[in-house]
């Protein structure tokens, strides 16, 4: 069994936790534990509100967000037209520096990479696509 769904949201803010709860709940349909389910709510909120503050910088705009998830892999794929960015050429900050030697930001990249098992990027057709993925570690039950 596959649950599968496709958003396309407004580049507001806000908007990030209509795509947060769909997830959640399908997440919990194929038993992904919370620490799963919760690291990928945080690596898909951060990826989305970096193209609304960074990528587009203004409200009117459209993020689709794509995403399949199976019993054993949740993918989300984030697609944007802001300019061409990849997240994946951002090098790790520095964390050894105390937190007021460290320039403000860009940790956002930095956790993605931590709590996804997968992260890629492409440029196609004028758009930005990140796609994440987490893979299913815990023995919990699925639920039918």
């Amino acid at each position: 069994m596959e649950t599968r769904f496709d958003l396309a949201i407004g580049s507001e803010v806000a908007m990030v936790r209509t795509v947060t709860q769909r997830l959640e709940e399908a997440m919990q349909l194929h038993g992904f534990s919370s620490e799963e389910t919760l690291d990928t709510q945080l690596a898909v909120e951060e990826a989305i509100t970096n193209v609304i503050v960074h990528g587009y910088g203004r409200p009117g705009e459209t993020i689709l967000v794509s995403s399949r998830i199976r019993s054993d892999r949740a993918e989300v794929c984030i697609t944007d037209t802001a300019p061409r960015f990849d997240p994946l050429s951002v090098a790790d900050p520095d964390t050894g520096e105390g937190i007021d030697d460290r320039e403000i930001g860009g940790l956002g990249v930095f956790l993605i990479r931590r709590v996804m098992d997968e992260v890629s990027y492409r440029y196609e057709e004028g758009k930005n696509i990140l796609v994440l993925a987490k893979l299913k570690r815990s023995s919990s039950l699925v639920h039918s």
